[in-house]
């Protein structure tokens, strides 16, 4: 087969698409496969353009895998008219330089969100003779409206609900990476063919195992119980809610909170800190992948923090957490609670309730057998049921069965 994957989001960045469509790519050229990959010129979540790259165009070879970088207007802002020139300078680029540089496939993978990247990929779908497959990592516009990024009965959420109906219309196939996705986009659309395409954590990389001195040092944990959140700092997140947390347990003797990333939300997030005068928190600036699985393994308790009930949303965090064995404390709902509590694999908390966070936290604290039991539980589920390679090996036989 050859396949070709579009996304405004790869790697060397570092976030949750980047690693799943990476390892999805790596898998398929390692079982014989041609794969090209056309994205964005790196600048996630910085807002800026990586050194070593920028202008229209720089390609890549890694082994077999072949990558074109386009351009793109990075931004950190999170503003309408920031956000529109980021996702449209993409979607334009990856459609023209695409046009010429991609060769004709059997697939194309379309990222979704950004939206945007839709109507790139169904204009090189239709030029490139390839099936159309739209992988919804978000549902998009709800989730924004949600979040209050976009007001449902304003022209740009109307215009993305336009948006969504058109990718969804020209696809051959939808995958969605969470059961509740795929059940929403089934109610609203019947006649279009679903496969859920899980997202899930590469059970090698992410191993207990992985857990050094280094990283425990890194985490300032010598002596301490760390609590761990590592991902971006964005509105999604809600990470204030950890900074209340930490307030509230400031007297408790070898807690350690710690933040590692970047986002539009960091700034804010370390004044906040400073005014609260919080001794036992820690911010520290992102670390490259290959370094991710050891912090996560050396500390004690991971965060999966969402600021609200954001349907279908399953958090990558949350599999990796559990890959490492270390016990998950999720402020979420939905399927990610489910997923938790199925595998009994930490504590579930409702989004901004600071009394259940603090008394969640505490427990965790003075309970290593607890911890130790919830990792175990965690590190069991995910490798039966969330190994990114076994994910990879089913949707590839659903592929090979379809050419």
């Amino acid at each position: 087969m050859r396949i070709l994957i579009l996304t405004q989001y790869y790697p060397p960045e570092i976030g949750a698409p980047q690693a799943r469509l990476s390892e999805l790519a790596a898998h398929f050229v390692n079982h014989g496969h041609s794969v090209s990959v056309l994205t964005a010129m790196p600048n996630y979540p910085i807002g800026k353009i990586y050194p070593g790259y920028g202008g229209l165009l720089r390609k890549e070879h890694q082994g077999r895998l072949e990558i074109f970088h386009t351009f793109i207007y990075p931004t950190q802002k999170t503003t309408f008219v920031a956000r529109i020139a980021n996702y449209l300078s993409f979607a334009c680029s990856s459609a023209m330089l695409g046009s010429f540089l991609l060769s004709r496939s059997d697939f194309l993978l379309v990222e979704s969100p950004p939206l945007f990247t839709g109507l790139s990929g169904t204009w090189l779908s239709k030029l490139k003779r390839a099936r159309l497959i739209f992988n919804v990592s978000d549902l998009w516009p709800e989730s924004a409206v949600r979040l209050g990024v976009l007001r449902s009965e304003s022209l740009a959420c109307r215009l993305s609900a336009w948006l969504e109906r058109f990718c969804y219309r020209h696809a051959w196939l939808i995958t969605g990476q969470s059961k509740s996705i795929l059940a929403d986009i089934r109610e609203r659309f019947p006649d279009r063919a679903t496969f859920h395409l899980s997202n899930g954590v590469d059970t090698h990389r992410f191993h207990f195992d992985r857990r050094t001195q280094k990283a425990r040092e890194c985490l300032n944990g010598n002596d301490k119980v760390v609590v761990l959140y590592a991902g971006l700092h964005g509105l999604a997140q809600g990470l204030d809610q950890v900074l209340e947390a930490a307030a509230a347990l400031r007297q408790e003797s070898g807690l350690q909170f710690v933040l590692i990333g970047d986002g539009p939300e960091k700034r804010s997030l370390i004044d906040r800190a400073r005014r609260l005068d919080l001794k036992n928190f820690l911010f520290l600036d992102p670390r490259p992948a290959k370094e991710i699985p050891a912090l996560v393994a050396a500390a004690d308790i991971v965060l999966v923090p969402l600021k609200m009930y954001i349907p279908g949303a399953v958090p990558s965090k949350l599999y990796e957490a559990m890959a490492s064995g270390r016990p998950v404390v999720l402020i979420a709902e939905g399927e990610a609670a489910d997923i938790v509590r199925e595998h009994q694999a930490g504590i579930v908390i409702e989004p901004g309730h600071i009394p259940s966070l603090v008394n969640a936290i505490r427990t965790l604290h003075t309970q290593p057998s607890l911890r130790r039991t919830l990792g175990e539980n965690g590190r069991r589920g995910a490798e039966e049921h969330f190994d990114r390679a076994k994910i990879a090996a089913h949707f590839m036989e659903h592929l090979e069965a379809n050419i």
